[in-house]
């Protein structure tokens, strides 16, 4: 059997009065991720690291920013579309793991909430799909409240 791995990685800039999506969901801030898409950078990472691990580029190589038909786009058809992908390649979903790093609000009252909708999104079990959370000590951007950044890999399998 052929196990392959993939990692993700995706950054947005936060802004006053934007709609905050992550993992799904929206949460209630007075900021949100500005981007092309809902700017969902949680799902954004596992997108990538779903797409490196099977070897097929990046999500912006699948959904780029210049295509006016994603724009604003709910980021859960693109990881349902890459998980198409990865299964017409040949694949299945073997587990996701992935951290989001934001100062504020706090995600992990969400987490269960976030797994339940990839989940379902995906088509895969929510013991497949693990997501932390942490913040950067008050350091970098992150810790700067200017923006949120996530870190995704993934483990696929040949069917």
């Amino acid at each position: 059997m052929k196990i392959r791995i993939g990692y993700g990685y995706d950054v947005h800039q936060l802004e006053e009065g934007r709609e905050f999506w992550l993992g799904g969901i929206k949460l209630e801030h007075s900021h949100g991720a500005k981007g092309h898409s809902d700017a969902d950078v949680l799902i954004h990472a596992i997108c990538d690291a779903l797409l490196g691990a099977a070897n097929l580029r990046d999500i912006g190589y699948h959904f780029p920013d210049t295509d006016p038909q994603y724009k604003g786009i709910d980021s859960k058809k693109l990881l349902a579309n890459v998980m198409s992908l990865i299964r017409d390649h040949g694949y299945k979903l073997g587990n996701v793991d992935a951290t989001v790093c934001l100062e504020a609000p706090k995600v992990n009252p969400h987490i269960s909430q976030m797994i339940s909708v990839m989940a379902d999104v995906m088509k895969v079990d929510e013991n497949d799909i693990s997501i932390k959370a942490t913040t950067s000590e008050k350091m970098g951007f992150v810790g700067r409240k200017e923006g949120i950044a996530a870190h995704a890999v993934a483990l696929i399998q040949q069917i």
